[in-house]
C-alpha cells in the first residue's frame, strides 16, 4: 500500500448555498472534477441528510475511485464542509491529480478559511 491521504475543513463557504443542501447537485460537480483531474470514479453515494432544528440538512457525497474515493460532508448551518481524497500509488503515482481534485473542490466551495493536512500512507 502507497498513496497520499488529503484532507480538508473548508470555513464560511462562499458557494451557491444549494450546494451544500442538494445531493445530486454536489454529485455531479464531485464526479466532474475527479474527471477533470485524470481520475477515473467506479461508483458513487450521494446523500441529502433531513433538516433539523439547526436548519437544512446537509450532505455527504462519495465517489468510489479506481485509484481510491473522494467523500464530502457539507453543513449547511455553518456553510461548513470537509474534504477526504485519497489516492493509491500503486502502479503509478496519482498524487498530482489528488492535489488537482482537493484544489478544483476547494475553489468550488470558496471557503473564507481552511485547514488542510496530507498524509503519505504506506512504506
Amino acid at each position: 500500500m502507497h498513496g497520499l491521504h488529503l484532507t480538508a475543513d473548508l470555513y464560511h463557504c462562499a458557494c451557491d448555498a444549494t450546494l451544500l443542501t442538494d445531493a445530486a447537485l454536489l454529485g455531479a460537480r464531485c464526479v466532474q472534477a475527479v474527471e477533470a483531474a485524470g481520475l477515473q470514479a467506479v461508483a458513487n453515494l450521494f446523500h441529502t441528510f433531513p433538516a433539523t432544528a439547526h436548519g437544512p440538512g446537509g450532505v455527504t457525497a462519495t465517489v468510489l475511485l479506481a485509484e481510491s474515493h473522494l467523500c464530502v460532508h457539507t453543513w449547511p448551518e455553518t456553510a461548513a464542509v470537509t474534504l477526504d481524497v485519497y489516492v493509491c500509488n500503486f502502479g503509478g503515482d496519482h498524487s498530482a491529480k489528488a492535489q488537482a481534485l482537493m484544489g478544483a473542490l476547494q475553489e468550488l466551495f470558496r471557503p473564507a478559511s481552511c485547514s488542510s493536512h496530507a498524509l503519505v500512507r504506506g512504506l
